[in-house]
């Protein structure tokens, strides 16, 4: 019997340090995919951040309103060539 109790013995500790494994193989997944997370949540708030530039920007550079006695009419009549209207009607 005392060869039995060994490879009792043997059993009990093949599945301590198979558990102990799995619980550290656990933490060190849990670990990654929460710093996971975390990346993916700096990388959205960075994108959001981005956007509200993007929109506050393209709202500071829309064009003048066509009453804006500043602004000419240019239009283009070929190649390079622009021909611009309004320029003499200023005060």
């Amino acid at each position: 019997m005392t060869g039995g109790s060994a490879l009792r013995s043997l059993a009990w500790l093949a599945g301590a340090l198979a558990t102990s494994a799995a619980v550290v193989i656990g933490s060190v997944l849990a670990v990654v995919f929460a710093a996971t997370v975390v990346v993916i949540g700096f990388m959205g708030s960075a994108l959001f951040g981005l956007v509200a530039l993007a929109l506050r920007a393209r709202r500071t550079v829309r064009a003048k309103t066509p009453d804006d006695p500043s602004l000419l009419e240019a239009r283009n009549v070929g190649g390079h060539s622009w021909v611009a209207y309004g320029w003499n009607e200023r005060s």
